[in-house]
């Protein structure tokens, strides 16, 4: 990627130094002995920080119902390169339609390179791993761009490394999305992009080409954040040195055009199958435009950290795991120091106008503060309506200026560390990049007890009511939550058998693509779902029953079974009288609808 060079960051060339530059250090073959280090050390806190699931089979993380979605889809893509299945399309969920998969959140691109892991120790582990590799992979691949092309100290790239990796909103993505969390290609994609040399055009794009291909498979959201970033970041740097870039324009616009051809040509099915293909929808289950920032949240702790606070994280974020902007009152403080202290290198500048033009972003189309509505429009709304952006989390946006807060961090250490600065001023900038970034120290992500797999199907006894071609019902089929008993069961036992329901988005119905969370409704499902969510039983009929039997065969349904109920569950009461009474069996209640549906 060319030597370091701290006015030649990331391809962008910047004016020269006032003072003449030291000597180019001797070149080494990376990695370095230190380089293994700060790796090792980002991996062992990756599994410091998910050690709360570790060898626990009964916890998963505070969001379960996002934990159960994954790890059924790396044991759908362990299943696949097993079996040779289809990846993009599964019938495991959903009988007897199906799950389009290109348009889920699949994560094929961990999914299949850890299929032996999952194979060999199941799903939990499968998405432990992940979780680690996303995590310390995210820090190493900025620690490598950082140090071999913007930063000449390593302990500067480190800890921007380690901020890019380790920062709240990638913790708090971590804990429940995989494909916002999985951002170790980013660095790589702009790293092609932005290289700096004009030579090699052609490689370079081919490469870019198969990174946004193989981003398309961790996560397709991200893409459309680095694509955005650039283009932001490209143009603000024009701005700030027009002459630079200008120059660099047409080996640039080689490489997105090579890029461009080669990624077109790997995803045009994928593509097709996903807005297209079977299962596919418009539009999203959830309003959106509603996931956005409090204004204060950038100078508040996220409540995974050392210095965090739930209750007050809660009131600045939509939710647990979008708490993306929580930087605390020193790193703000800090970036808009080094922005003014090394205003005269042009990336600076860009960097600072992409940053705060993304923070922006991410407080949606009205502002609020400290949970106050201003009445004041957010530059959101400008681009809300545009395609793409109007099916984008607003809060979101914020983990852009992540990257740019990490890049700003190793900046101004390795100013810092230059053989130039005396002592004094060194320990200053030291000091306070430490006081900015240690009341940031993650915490281990939290977890949440959950139910185990019934005896009856973890161990294998519901093979003998269900034939092939027919399904294993959990109850109730539906739930108006994300937690999913067909997903969770399924991806324990390795995709055992075949379910109808699920977590994940697919249209209302055969006749409506309009986007829905799971399986589109039916009477009996929306009965049973009812039961559960008031715990009252409704009134059942002869048309209930009648309409229990259809439904049950739409589903193909051979047995159903709840786990830990009582006799008076409401959701157990109301299928008693429904299709009769069921019976017990280890740890799980049954009932046998093989002589109902024929």
């Amino acid at each position: 990627m060319g030597r370091p060079d701290t006015d030649r960051p990331v391809g962008l060339t910047a004016a020269p130094p006032a003072a003449p530059a030291p000597a180019d250090p001797p070149r080494r073959r990376w990695p370095r002995r230190v380089d293994v280090l700060v790796v090792a050390g980002y991996l062992a806190l990756a599994v410091l920080l998910t050690g709360g699931q570790w060898g626990r089979p009964g916890r998963l993380f505070h969001q379960a119902g996002d934990q159960m979605l994954f790890e059924w889809m790396l044991a759908r893509a362990a299943r696949a390169v097993a079996g040779a299945d289809n990846p993009l399309h599964s019938t495991a969920l959903n009988a007897p339609d199906g799950v389009n998969l290109m348009a889920n959140t699949s994560v094929l691109g961990l999914g299949v390179p850890l299929a032996p892991v999952t194979l060999l120790f199941g799903s939990q582990a499968a998405f432990l791993v992940a979780v680690a590799c996303c995590l310390a992979g995210t820090a190493t691949a900025w620690y490598a761009l950082l140090a071999r092309r913007l930063v000449r100290s390593r302990t500067a790239a480190a800890v921007g490394g380690l901020f890019c990796g380790f920062a709240p909103g990638m913790i708090s993505q971590a804990g429940a999305h995989l494909h916002m969390a999985a951002q170790f290609l980013v660095p790589v994609i702009l790293g092609l992009v932005f290289r700096p040399a004009a030579d090699r055009v052609r490689r370079d794009g081919v490469l870019l080409g198969l990174a946004v291909a193989y981003q398309v498979f961790l996560g397709e959201e991200v893409l459309v954040f680095v694509a955005l970033a650039a283009g932001v970041l490209a143009g603000a740097y024009a701005l700030a040195d027009p002459g630079d870039a200008w120059r660099r324009a047409p080996a640039l616009l080689g490489r997105l055009g090579v890029g461009a051809l080669v990624a077109g040509v790997l995803l045009a099915y994928p593509l097709w199958l996903q807005f297209h293909g079977p299962g596919n929808y418009a539009g999203m289950p959830f309003f959106a435009q509603g996931y956005r920032l409090d204004a204060a949240s950038f100078t508040a702790a996220a409540r995974q950290t050392v210095t965090g606070d739930a209750h007050a994280a809660g009131l600045l974020s939509p939710n647990a795991t979008e708490e993306n902007s929580f930087f605390g009152p020193g790193l703000p403080l800090l970036a808009a120091l080094v922005v003014v202290r090394l205003w005269r290198r042009p990336l600076v500048r860009a960097l600072a106008g992409c940053g705060l033009l993304f923070a922006l972003l991410s407080l949606g189309t009205d502002i609020r503060v400290n949970h106050h509505d201003t009445g004041l429009p957010g530059p959101y709304r400008l681009v809300s309506g545009l395609p793409l952006l109007d099916l984008v989390v607003p809060a979101r946006f914020a983990l852009v200026c992540v990257p740019v807060l990490g890049v700003l961090l190793a900046l101004a250490l390795d100013r810092a560390y230059d053989h130039r600065v005396g002592r004094a001023r060194r320990l200053l900038w030291t000091g306070a990049v430490a006081a900015a970034l240690l009341p940031l120290t993650p915490t281990p992500i939290r977890t949440v007890p959950v139910g185990p797999v019934p005896a009856f199907v973890a161990d294998g006894g519901w093979r003998a009511y269900v034939p092939a071609g027919r399904t294993l019902v959990p109850v109730p089929p539906v739930t108006g939550a994300a937690v999913s008993p067909a997903m969770f069961w399924s991806a324990r036992t390795g995709l055992a058998f075949t379910a109808p329901g699920g977590y994940f988005i697919g249209p209302a119905s055969a006749a409506d693509p309009t986007a829905h969370w799971g399986a589109p409704d039916t009477p009996t499902s929306l009965l049973l779902r009812r039961a559960a969510e008031s715990g009252q039983v409704p009134p059942v009929g002869d048309a209930d029953r009648r309409q229990a039997v259809e439904d049950l065969r739409h589903w193909r349904a051979a047995v159903l079974v709840q786990a830990g109920s009582s006799p008076a569950d409401p959701v157990r009461v109301t299928l008693d009288a429904l299709i009769g009474p069921g019976r017990d069996v280890v740890g799980a209640h049954i009932w046998d609808v093989r002589p109902l549906v024929g």
